[in-house]
């Protein structure tokens, strides 16, 4: 029996949770899904498993992990679950890992790939996406987050039943709770939505010097990006940030623009399926694992492609 957190937003389960669906569903058996706090119900109606369990509570409106972590123990033993599977992002990582503590079993990482057996053999990215770490999992309940970007989605469906429950919650779970959220710069393309993402590293030289790379992502249609380099800086927010401090991001391509690849940053964007890099310097990380490269000064480079652009739109 297999358990999978779910994450969802406006109603709807993300990308990355329907990710964790497509590896949890390779280890066989029954897979389950757990759904917290508001908008679950909504959402546990696109999740493809023979049963999706809602928790419903009036501490759950905030995101609570050691609340999330005693309703994943909880449902998890209930069920009889063997494995416990999460999207690889920050708050479901965040509460695995103290599930992980209170079941007193150890917790696999940005897990890419899985095997059933006894050990359990699976794949996962190591050292910021660097390497791939092959390795065997010696747990009476497997407890694994999935790399985001690293495995196909599932594809959304109906459950096969739709639990909705209260989960029993002690003071000390709700000590720790997000207070505020800051919510980044309202219009555009959402980074995590857009098919086209245009990213600026140190290399734009200013925060002014972001006017092009905006040119060139408003003619495509496309989302803002930038590196640790920019933030750090002050250029731009971190919510723009791709990396892995950052925005994990799959477009269809990322034009990455005086962006030398440090490979943290390169860790944010493994999932775009095309990269074009415009550099100055030929033997910059990005160039080398970029679909497309050219060697030039991107203060030139985008304003031309930008004018083309418009010319063959006009």
């Amino acid at each position: 029996m297999n358990l999978v957190l779910v994450e969802h937003a406006d109603g709807a389960v993300t990308d990355v949770s329907l990710q964790a669906l497509t590896l949890a569903a390779g280890l066989g058996g029954e897979t389950h899904a757990l759904l917290i706090g508001p908008g679950a119900a909504a959402a546990a109606a696109g999740v493809p498993v023979a049963a999706a369990h809602v928790a419903e509570h009036t501490a759950l409106d905030a995101f609570a992990p050691d609340a999330w972590a005693a309703i994943v123990c909880e449902v998890a033993g209930r069920i009889g679950a063997t494995a416990i599977v999460a999207p690889g992002t920050a708050p479901a990582t965040d509460a695995m890992a103290r599930a992980a503590v209170r079941l007193g079993e150890p917790l696999a990482a940005n897990v890419t790939a899985v095997t059933p057996g006894q050990p359990l053999s699976l794949t996962r990215l190591r050292w910021g996406g660097s390497l791939l770490e092959e390795a065997e999992l010696r747990a009476a309940r497997a407890l694994l987050t999935v790399a985001p970007h690293a495995v196909a989605a599932a594809p959304p469906g109906p459950p096969g039943s739709v639990e909705t429950f209260t989960p029993e919650l002690a003071e000390a779970d709700l000590v720790v709770r997000v207070c505020d959220h800051v919510a980044p710069p309202a219009g555009g393309v959402s980074l995590a939505d857009a098919k086209v993402v245009v990213t600026g590293g140190r290399g734009v030289g200013s925060a002014e010097g972001f006017a092009v790379i905006e040119e060139l992502a408003g003619l495509l249609g496309a989302a803002v990006g930038c590196s640790r380099a920019v933030t750090m800086s002050g250029w731009r927010p971190h919510t723009d940030q791709v990396g892995q401090t950052g925005n994990k991001i799959a477009p269809e391509i990322y034009i990455a623009c005086g962006v030398s690849g440090a490979t943290q940053h390169i860790a944010g964007a493994k999932g775009a399926k095309r990269i074009l890099a415009v550099n100055t310097d030929p033997e910059a990380p990005i160039m080398s694992i970029a679909d497309y490269a050219v060697v030039g000064d991107l203060h030139e480079v985008l304003p031309a492609i930008s004018a083309e652009l418009r010319r063959r739109a006009g």
